[in-house]
């Protein structure tokens, strides 16, 4: 009769190996952002109210933007000085910031309220409300020339050309509504020539994206339409994941609708408890 118990192999199990040999994990990221209401002080509940008054209209704003898809933007150069710092502190800094580059240059800071956006620059100051910054939607306009195929090639450029050759056909092909189409580079092999060469090749667009959640992405467009430079950081600031990205914006720096109907609540939950 065959017994149905075997005993485990030897050199198995809790204690059975060297303490000295434990296994060594990457370091994964930690630390995410999350959204906490902050209340801001008022003193002057007269010199506060236009301040309350465009925090309404924002949050009607995001509500028209969850249905319809459209943005909408509030100058606030006619903002009192008081009110205006009242209205800094209540939107607060949320997880995405972009510099987008061209005549003016100007920074943009999403606000704690998701797809609530404040833009500024050299006479630029508002509110913006959509799924992104208007105004990043030129984000391939060239800084920097791309070269394309005629991009100098060194002795270390190997595996390039073909990704290059890739990510121009998926660039032409690419219309709107259409899925990304994404090159991991940390899965093939390469060179830091074949990097180099890729981004001589691809130029450089108008926009740098820095979206901060659990470590950091950053996302940068080149100046070949619909191709972003897509790389993620742990909280140990290493580079865990490379791609290139063939659509009109990465998803990761999109308000979704769900997101602005959630900050119209969100804002008027402030609102009420300020008054």
């Amino acid at each position: 009769m065959v017994s149905g118990f075997h005993l485990p192999p030897t050199g198995f199990g809790p204690g059975s190996q060297p303490a000295d040999d434990e296994l060594g994990y990457m370091q994964m990221p930690s630390g995410m952002r999350t959204y906490a209401a902050h209340l801001p002080e008022i003193d002057n509940t007269d010199a506060a109210e236009p301040a309350l008054a465009l925090l309404e209209r924002v949050a009607a704003a995001c509500e028209r933007a969850a249905a319809t898809g459209e943005g909408e933007s509030f100058q606030l150069g006619d903002l009192p000085p008081e009110a205006r710092d009242l209205l800094t502190e209540a939107l607060g800094q949320g997880e995405v910031s972009v510099r987008i580059q061209g005549v003016p240059a100007v920074a943009v800071q999403e606000s704690v309220f998701a797809g609530v956006w404040r833009v500024m620059g050299a006479g630029v100051d508002r509110v913006e409300v959509g799924a992104v910054p208007a105004r990043a939607r030129i984000a391939f306009a060239p800084q920097r020339a791309a070269l394309g195929l005629d991009a100098p090639k060194g002795l270390d450029v190997f595996n390039a050309p073909a990704l290059l050759v890739e990510l121009l056909d998926r660039s032409a092909a690419w219309r709107k509504g259409k899925d990304p189409h994404v090159v991991n580079l940390t899965l093939l092999p390469h060179t830091e020539g074949d990097l180099a060469w890729l981004d001589a090749a691809l130029g450089e667009g108008a926009v740098t994206v820095l979206s901060r959640g659990y470590g950091n992405c950053r996302i940068t467009a080149t100046a070949t339409a619909n191709v972003w430079r897509v790389q993620y950081f742990n909280s140990m600031d290493t580079l865990i994941l490379d791609t290139f990205e063939v659509t009109d914006m990465p998803e990761v720096v999109l308000a979704a609708p769900e997101d602005l109907a959630d900050s119209a609540g969100r804002i008027r939950e402030v609102l009420e408890a300020i008054r």
